[in-house]
Parts: structure tokens; C-alpha cells; sequence
């Protein structure tokens, strides 16, 4: 039991940045999928936790597989993001998912961004970019703040008219 304890802890200390990627990965996908679980949107905490984690995940093995596999003989040609570039597809295929059309209304495109966000945030993590994803994820989130404030005013703006119009009207339509 102390050989296998020695041996967890041996590999912890050897591998612990891919460790801290993941767990990284995880933290920033569940804060992404908070923001939108607050706003009631179709995919909330744990899809955009999963996605992020996923996308890291599958980043890692493709980064280290290569390092791992390649020395087996010099013929094999092996690219590190291969793996990554598919994870884009994956990524599409959800957003897709979450997109609903009801006549000229569209439904969901920020949610398939999102999804497509948060499968980069783990892509850059899984790859050791950890500056980039949290800088890019801080500036997304004060953006995407600031975009909702722009959107409460602009709404606020045209409901009041909207009522002005109503209002004008229904005077117009009095006097007569």
C-alpha cells in the first residue's frame, strides 16, 4: 500500500501542471456556464464546465501523445493538434444544437458561441496557454457586461418610445 501511495505521489509530482490545466480548465468553463445559467440560457453550468474540460483534455493527450508515441520509429509523422482541430468540429456540431429558428426569430447563437468560447479556453489551457485564456476570458466577461448594459438601455429606450406612441396616439385619437 506504501509503494502505490509513493508511486500516486511520485506520478502527481511529475505531472502536476497537466493537473493544473484540467483543474484550471474546469474552474474557468464553470464560471463561463454560471454566466449563462443565471441568464436562463438552453446550456448552463456543467455543459460549458464539460466542454472546457473536454477540450483541454483532449488538447493534453494530443500534445503529450506526441511526445509519448513518436519515438516508436522515425517514419511516424505526428502533428500535436491534430486532435485539437477536431475538437472544432465537436465544438460546431453542439453549437448547432442549441440554435433554434421559430420563423424569422433565431434563438441560441450566443449560446453556440459560448460553447465554442469555452472549447478554446480549454483548448489554450490544455496547451499551456494559461496568460492568454485568463486574460481573454476576464476581457470576454467585462465585454459581454458591458454589451448587456448597451442592451438594457437600448430596450429601455425603445419601450419608452414605444409608449410615447401610444400615448400620443391615444390623445391624438381623443380630441377627435
Amino acid at each position: 500500500m506504501d509503494q502505490l501511495l509513493l508511486s500516486v505521489k511520485q506520478h502527481f509530482y511529475e505531472h502536476y501542471e497537466i493537473y493544473i490545466r484540467i483543474t484550471l480548465s474546469a474552474v474557468l468553463g464553470f464560471l463561463i456556464g454560471w454566466d449563462r445559467e443565471a441568464k436562463h440560457k438552453p446550456a448552463g453550468l456543467k455543459t460549458y464546465m464539460y466542454v472546457c474540460v473536454a477540450s483541454a483534455l483532449i488538447t493534453l493527450i494530443s500534445i503529450y501523445s506526441v511526445e509519448k508515441f513518436s519515438h516508436i520509429s522515425d517514419r511516424i509523422m505526428m502533428d500535436p493538434m491534430r486532435l485539437t482541430a477536431q475538437i472544432v468540429s465537436g465544438l460546431g456540431f453542439l453549437g448547432a444544437g442549441v440554435i433554434l429558428k421559430n420563423g424569422l426569430q433565431v434563438k441560441g447563437l450566443t449560446s453556440a458561441a459560448m460553447i465554442l468560447f469555452a472549447g478554446g479556453v480549454g483548448i489554450g489551457i490544455g496547451a499551456g496557454f494559461y496568460a492568454f485564456v485568463i486574460f481573454t476570458v476576464l476581457l470576454s466577461t467585462l465585454l459581454a457586461r458591458l454589451g448587456n448594459l448597451m442592451e438594457k438601455r437600448k430596450f429601455r429606450l425603445s419601450q419608452k418610445k414605444v409608449h410615447e406612441n401610444a400615448d400620443n396616439e391615444h390623445s391624438s385619437s381623443s380630441s377627435i
